[in-house]
Parts: structure tokens; sequence; C-alpha cells
């Protein structure tokens, strides 16, 4: 029974880690098109698709750390995840009038590629128990240079949004209401990007020390 419980974890993990790579491989490959065709303002025309697919199934993988399907913690995941949902759906989704801003182009092209690496790595592992050891170099090393850039065009396009939020005031909730109950969107932003301020940090220290276990364990091996 418990190896039949494995083998299907392997084979629903597997085939979760390459539908989501293939979906991030066409992110990548239609920004870097249309970057070089049209300019940076038609980028986010071009991926759209693609990218709300991709970004939104990542949302399982905070179930996926909930049951321990996976080894990864619920408090590396979760931050990470519901992050650049509120980026996909709440900001560009939301405010048409930043899909043409340079740093949508800098955001999916810092997001795919480190999530190529990353579900390609674990699509390798589950599907045959290990990746090739320039697969885990890669896995464990871009985010150096791409967690910044991606967090920095996170940020950005947050900060481009808030006049947008003010003027339109969509998902506001103003009093008087039969609820009682305020919510304004353009402060919940400012709360956001305040805890972008000490999460970013926390979030790149988890994983230089994921990157010194995991290459340490690999040299031992």
């Amino acid at each position: 029974m418990a190896g039949t419980i494995t083998s299907a974890r392997r084979v629903y993990l597997t085939i979760y880690n390459w539908v989501v790579f293939y979906g991030w491989l066409q992110v990548l490959y239609r920004s870097l098109i249309t970057l070089r065709q049209s300019g940076h303002q038609s980028v986010y025309a071009a991926v759209e698709t693609p990218l709300q697919l991709a970004q939104s199934a990542a949302a399982v993988e905070i179930l996926h750390s909930l049951i321990g399907l996976v080894r990864s913690p619920v408090s590396a995941t979760l931050p990470q995840v519901s992050s650049r949902l509120y980026v996909t759906w709440g900001i560009l989704y939301s405010f048409p009038e930043i899909r043409t801003h340079f740093l949508v182009s800098s955001l999916v092209i810092s997001w795919s590629i480190t999530e190529i690496i990353r579900y390609s790595f674990f699509g390798l592992k589950e599907a045959f128990g290990a990746a090739p050891g320039w697969l885990l170099w890669l896995r464990y090393s871009t985010f150096l240079a791409l967690y910044p850039s991606g967090i920095t065009s996170e940020v950005g396009l947050i900060y481009n949004a808030l006049p947008y939020m003010v003027e339109s005031g969509k998902y506001s909730l103003r009093m008087p209401n039969k609820w009682n109950f305020s919510f304004d969107y353009y402060y919940n932003a400012i709360l956001i990007l305040g805890i972008y301020v000490p999460g970013s940090p926390h979030m790149y220290g988890y994983m230089l020390g994921q990157r010194k276990k995991a290459l340490s364990k690999a040299k031992r091996e």
C-alpha cells in the first residue's frame, strides 16, 4: 500500500512539474520574441494567458506543503506564491494601465527563468530520483541575481499601480454599507509594500541557507 502511494505521488508530482515547466517555457519564449520584435510595451499582451495559468498553478504548492507532499515548509511557500499571485491578478490583471511598463519585461523574464530551472529540476528528481549536477547548481545559484530583479520588478509595478488604485477605487469598499465595514485597496497595497521590506531579506536568507545545504550535500556525494 505504501509503495502504491509513493508511486502515485511521484507520478503526480512529475506530471505537475513538467506541465508547469511548459507553461513557463511559453512565457519566456513569448516574452523574448516580443521584446525583440515589438518592444517591452507588447510583452504583457503576448504572455498574459500562459503567465496567468502557470502562476495560478503554483497555488496548489501551498497545499502540497500543508499535507506533506513536498518537503518545502509552508512558511517559505506561502509568501512567495501569494505575492506572485497578487502581482499577477491584483496588479497586472486589475490595472491595465501598467501593462506596458518596462518592469513587466524584467518581471516575467526573472520569474520564467527561475521557474523553468526549478520545475525541470524537480521534474527530473521525481521522474528519475536525481537531477544533473549542473541543474542542481543552476537551481540553487541563479536566484542570486534573479530574485533581486524579480522582487524589484514586483515592488516597482505595485508602486506604479498606486495612482490607478486611487483613481479607480477598484476593490475598495466605502462606508456606509450594510456590512458596516470598509476596505481600501490602496492602503492594502501600501501594507503589502511594507511587508516586502522585512520579507524579502528573510526569503533571500532562507534561499541562501538552502543553497549552502544543497551544494554541500552534492559535494559529499
